[in-house]
């Protein structure tokens, strides 16, 4: 069975699925949920010097009711609407009853964190994550956090920077880098009444869950392959296999945020025992094992052979791909088990095994 565990910053986490800032790690007992859901440590929603005035509604599936609200969320979420008081003397001692690593999430200004940083070391976390999502500044903010605490930061990016070039302005300072916050702002309009599906000023949110993971995917590839420090992936991990493409981007470790919206807290289990799964029936003995096995094919050409092979036996003649073929160039008959690729009009473009369901058709 494959080692699960993982160490970050010298950090010692049972698995490497963590809850992410935001709504699902709002306060001391939706942390002990996380906890007993199966997640390897605990982020906590970020606090500031002031509680947050949050828009009412701020949370919204892009396809209500639809197969396609798996796609993403849009959130118009801000930071905790909690006191800082009240996270320090309940909600982090509460967190820390878990017996997980506890992460707390910080912001924004340099002169806000210099105030927060130090009362949440004090009150027992095993590091800091602070969030530049608002204001930027990075370079100030992470000397100055660095300057007043002791334990671990680690700098979470948002994805309208040039998350490679910060990385490495921060790297010095930092123990870590998260990367991605949420994409945005975005707007989604419900069609029957006009109006925006969100509350606040313009109903504008942010993107989150498997609509960014792209995205946050070559983020975390630029990063990995520009600095020397940990690497944590968030950004549209939904499943066990979402993890494995992070950790062969070179994560260490992934947050998760929409999926527990959207699951509940037992997804981090059910994401942390996905990743075993996979990496026995592959072969692998831990996460170590893959991390970063994809970034040496990054940048290279890759050929592959066309038009691709059919596997007959996995074939159900589902006719997917011919409808998908932009080229006509598939001609698929269910009745007659027929399937046949014209190589004449044959692109090469890739989708038919990309799309193909049963994995029957392949290209080398």
């Amino acid at each position: 069975m494959a080692d699960l565990a993982v160490t970050i910053a010298g950090i010692q986490f049972k698995n490497p699925v963590l809850t992410a800032a935001g709504p699902t790690t709002r306060d001391g007992e939706s942390l002990l949920k996380a906890a007993s859901g199966g997640a390897g440590g605990l982020v906590t929603k970020t606090v500031s010097v002031k509680p947050a005035a949050v828009a009412k509604p701020n949370m919204a599936v892009l396809q209500p009711g639809k197969v396609g609200s798996r796609r993403g969320m849009l959130n118009a979420e801000l930071w905790s609407e909690l006191p800082l008081d009240r996270w320090i003397k309940y909600e982090y001692p509460l967190a820390l009853g878990s017996g997980l690593p506890v992460i707390a999430s910080i912001g924004y200004t340099p002169q806000e964190v210099s105030q927060i940083g130090p009362m949440v070391e004090e009150a027992g976390v095993s590091a800091i994550e602070f969030s530049t999502h608002y204001v930027g500044g990075h370079k100030e903010i992470a000397k100055t956090l660095r300057d007043c605490v002791s334990i671990p930061i680690f700098a979470k990016l948002s994805p309208q920077v040039d998350v490679a070039k910060v990385a490495k302005e921060l790297e010095q300072s930092v123990d870590g880098i998260v990367a991605i916050n949420t994409l945005g702002p975005c707007l989604h309009i419900d069609i029957e009444t006009g109006r925006p599906v969100l509350g606040g000023e313009k109903g504008y949110g942010w993107l989150s869950g498997a609509a960014i993971k792209p995205l946050a995917l070559r983020c975390v590839a630029d990063i990995a392959q520009t600095v020397k420090i940990p690497v944590i992936a968030v950004g549209g991990v939904m499943s066990g296999e979402d993890a494995v493409e992070f950790f062969m981007a070179g994560a260490s470790a992934v947050q998760v945020c929409t999926a527990a919206i959207l699951d509940g807290p037992s997804v981090y289990g059910k994401i942390s025992t996905e990743i075993g799964d996979w990496l026995d029936k592959h072969g692998h003995k831990s996460i170590e094992s893959i991390r970063g096995l994809a970034l040496s094919s990054i940048g290279k050409t890759t050929a592959f052979t066309y038009p691709p092979t059919v596997d007959t036996a996995r074939c159900n003649f589902c006719g997917l791909c011919s409808k998908s073929c932009v080229y006509s160039a598939i001609s698929v008959n269910k009745e007659k088990e027929f399937f046949q690729i014209d190589r004449k009009k044959c692109a090469a473009c890739g989708l038919c095994v990309a799309i193909c369901p049963q994995s029957a058709l392949s290209a080398s």
